[in-house]
């Protein structure tokens, strides 16, 4: 594997479906770990140091707003809130016996027990702003990666107005 700067790793929210409403996506909870502890160790196996993987947790869950897509879908609601809850306890217990970094969207987006379903276009995936929201609190995780690796091309105001090709394809005596 070519020399990642990082990694994320970001599963439950499918594992966490109830075993009985859901068996073809539901992963017990101690193989869910167990399956994030593989790709955690996987990883330092081709020299990725742990320093740069970053465990995501599932967000959390909006039952209401995803009993309505079950039902349309002619199914019971297969998830539970406080199920996700226990999966993203597990990423988290992961990330601390692994000494990855890790994002804990589940608690972030409940926190001070703000309604996170604008977050949720259908009560379990993403929206636009929930993609928004994930960008805004992994973009801190990411530039502590990042930020001591060298520029690849010269700063903006290093360039040669003239004969940009100078200073941007040259040897670097511009």
């Amino acid at each position: 594997m070519e020399n990642p700067v990082a990694i994320t790793i970001f599963f439950g929210a499918n594992d966490s479906s109830l075993k009985d409403e859901n068996p073809k996506q539901h992963v017990p909870l101690d193989e869910y770990s167990a399956n994030l502890r593989d790709m955690v160790q996987y990883l330092r196996s081709v020299d990725v140091p742990r320093e740069r993987v970053i465990l995501i947790t599932p967000p959390p869950l909006c039952e209401a707003a995803w009993e309505k897509e079950c039902v349309l879908k002619g199914c019971k609601l297969n998830r539970l809130n406080s199920v996700v809850g226990e999966y993203a306890n597990a990423c988290l217990q992961v990330a601390r016996d692994c000494g990855t970094d890790v994002l804990d969207l589940w608690s972030l987006m409940q926190k001070d027990s703000q309604d996170f379903s604008s977050y949720l276009s259908d009560g379990l995936h993403l929206s636009p702003m929930g993609n928004e929201f994930l960008f805004l609190h992994l973009c801190p995780l990411l530039d502590k990666k990042v930020s001591s690796l060298p520029w690849l091309l010269p700063y903006w105001k290093d360039v040669e107005e003239a004969k940009p090709e100078l200073s941007l394809l040259g040897d670097g005596d511009y």
